[in-house]
């Protein structure tokens, strides 16, 4: 089936997959992903922290709603297709951290749960005076792995 039918049928008025959704060094463009990888579960499987789900078509996704991508590879040593492949893409994700308008901080209300989930420290907060401290992002810093996403109270943090 066309994956444009498969994604009206779902719903879906893009044909375009969303470029966040794949696992860390993921092979671009996308088309050689999807030409690459053959489904068969196996880095699903092996992923320690659960965050790959099988998703449209039984293509690999990443679902940062409950935990971030430790970034230890074991779903690319798992991959015998190189649709995952480090030699190919050196960065695991292509993407980094976004903070909408909905973020606590923006509203006056002390919060640092993000901050304290960054290994790289890549979300900090800045003192700022008369008021509470205040988000900086370090993208230089950000590895795109999402542990910040699951633990934001109000949903505020993306990637893309």
């Amino acid at each position: 089936m066309d994956i444009k039918r498969r994604l009206f049928l779902r719903g879906r008025i893009t044909a375009q997959p969303q470029a966040a959704s794949r696992p860390p060094w993921a092979v671009e463009p996308d088309a050689l992903f999807t030409a690459r990888c053959t489904r068969c579960g196996d880095c699903v499987r092996a992923c320690p922290r659960q965050v790959l789900k099988a998703g449209d078509g039984g293509f690999p996704t990443i679902d940062f709603a409950e935990a971030g991508c430790s970034l230890c590879g074991d779903c690319v040593q798992v991959c015998r297709t190189a649709a995952l492949a480090p030699s190919e893409h050196p960065e695991p994700f292509a993407w980094r951290v976004r903070v909408s308008d909905a973020c606590l901080t923006q509203h006056g209300v002390e919060c640092r749960i993000c901050g304290d989930a960054c290994d790289t420290r890549a979300l900090r907060f800045v003192p700022a005076r008369g008021g509470i401290a205040q988000m900086q992002i370090d993208l230089a810093a950000c590895t795109g792995c999402g542990d910040c996403i699951a633990t934001c109270p109000v949903k505020a943090i993306g990637v893309g």
